[in-house]
């Protein structure tokens, strides 16, 4: 590869071969020389999980100039974990995960694997963005949203990021994009979480499923407000997960024995 040209690692949730992914590898050819390690199949949910009880392993599937693709068979962020040790030929210049298909606004930043990729990164002290398409459908149309990608990725890569932040980047579905807001998570919450179903031989199982519900519908300044009405939602995430705030009571608690 290029020692002249930006490096980026990339990685999903959805698998290497999520169109998401591949959409990302096609808009950011011209930009960088890119690796890819990603999962050998679906990890949706994974969020920052890793794996400690089986071996981990990764094969080459496509090798060109400016592109190297893996597939590991762990999680999002083995993928990063093992491409930063052992495949990146240096350090890059950013970590990407997406683009996803689905949302990961909200509460959902927590359970996202494509998320737990760009936490993976910024904790690695390396500028970390994830994209999500707020589209389930493994055929999603990205057309509209490349556009936002690419000057993201430029942005972050002419202006960087502060030690311990990363971007959480959600686009709405549709062919008419209104812009961008810089906004902050909202505040809310999954309910309904799962669907109960009887086996009959007698035992019962249960779908995952949920009801998300928004706290604060009417808050201009949150990353649903801004999805719903037709923005693409840039939310700045950190990873310290300190409540500063909290420090100053707690020191006045009878906390010792």
């Amino acid at each position: 590869m290029a020692n002249s040209r930006p490096l980026i690692l990339l990685s999903n949730d959805d698998g290497y071969l999520a169109k998401g992914i591949n959409e990302l590898i096609h808009i950011l050819r011209s930009v960088a020389d890119l690796v890819v390690v990603a999962p050998d199949g679906p990890r949706s949910g994974a969020s920052a999980s890793i794996t400690s009880i089986q071996p981990l392993h990764f094969v080459k599937v496509q090798e060109e100039e400016g592109l190297v693709v893996y597939k590991c068979n762990g999680t999002p962020v083995d993928c990063i974990k093992l491409g930063l040790s052992t495949i990146v030929p240096h350090r890059p210049d950013l970590v990407i995960g997406g683009i996803n298909h689905g949302d990961n606004s909200s509460v959902n930043v927590h359970y996202s694997g494509t998320m737990g990729v760009v936490i993976e990164g910024c904790l690695k002290a390396i500028p970390s963005i994830g994209f999500s398409l707020c589209d389930h459908s493994e055929d999603a149309d990205f057309k509209a949203c490349l556009p936002y990608v690419r000057r993201v990725v430029d942005e972050v890569l002419k202006h960087g990021l502060p030690y311990g932040t990363c971007l959480n980047v959600n686009i709405p579905k549709g062919d008419e994009l209104k812009g961008v807001r810089v906004c902050r998570q909202t505040d809310g919450v999954w309910t309904k979480e799962f669907e109960p179903c009887f086996h009959p031989k007698g035992s019962n199982y249960f779908w995952l499923t949920g009801v998300y519900v928004n706290n604060e519908p009417d808050a201009e300044d949150t990353d649903h407000w801004a999805l719903s009405h037709g923005y693409v939602a840039v939310t700045p995430t950190q990873i310290d997960m300190t409540a500063y705030g909290l420090i100053e009571e707690m020191n006045n608690w009878n906390l010792n024995v």
